[in-house]
C-alpha cells in the first residue's frame, strides 16, 4: 500500500465522468487499499478515485462510526429520502467549506473488490459522505452545489471529505 497524491481543483480529472470498472483484479484491490491509506493520512472521511487522478468509479468512505471502512466499486444511489443541510469540505479543495443540501437517508448499491454486488443503507453524515464521493465520480464538486462557501484557512482543519 502507498499514499497517493490528492489532486486539487482545477485538475481536469475532477470534472470528468469516471469510467465504470469492468476488471476486478489485483490492481483494483491495490487502488482501494491505497485510497483508504491516502484518505486516513489526509484525515478525510471519503475519497473517490478521480481525487487520486484515476477516472474510475471507485470510492472509499469511513466516517469513524460503527460502519468502518466501506470500499465500493461502481456505486449508484438507488433511493433517497428526506433532506439534510450542512457543511462539507473536500480534500481536493483545501481551505474551503460550504453548506450543501443532501438527502438524509440513501441506499447505495455497488460492488466489492471481487465484483460481488452489495448495498449500504446510510443516513446523516454517512449518507452525506457517500453522496459527496459519488458526485466526484460524475465530475461534480461540492462547490457546484453549495448555497454558501467560506474560507476556513484561518481555522485548524479537522477532517474533511
Amino acid at each position: 500500500m502507498s499514499i497517493r497524491l490528492i489532486v486539487k481543483d482545477p485538475d481536469p480529472v475532477l470534472r470528468e465522468v469516471a469510467r465504470e470498472v469492468t476488471k476486478f483484479n489485483a490492481n483494483l484491490k491495490k487502488l482501494l487499499k491505497d485510497m483508504a491509506e491516502t484518505m486516513y493520512d489526509a484525515e478525510g472521511v471519503g475519497l473517490a478515485a478521480p481525487q487520486v487522478g484515476i477516472s474510475k468509479r471507485v470510492i472509499v468512505v469511513d466516517v469513524g462510526d460503527d460502519h468502518g471502512l466501506v470500499e465500493m466499486v461502481n456505486p449508484v444511489i438507488v433511493s433517497r429520502e428526506g433532506e439534510q443541510f450542512g457543511p462539507e469540505g473536500c480534500l481536493s479543495i483545501p481551505n474551503l467549506n460550504g453548506d450543501v443540501r443532501r438527502a438524509d437517508t440513501i441506499v447505495v448499491q455497488g460492488q466489492d473488490s471481487d465484483g460481488n454486488t452489495f448495498s449500504v443503507n446510510a443516513s446523516g453524515f454517512f449518507a452525506r459522505a457517500f453522496q459527496h464521493e459519488i458526485d466526484h465520480l460524475n465530475g461534480i464538486l461540492f462547490t457546484d452545489l453549495a448555497e454558501s462557501i467560506y474560507d476556513i484557512s484561518e481555522r485548524p482543519r479537522k477532517g474533511g471529505e
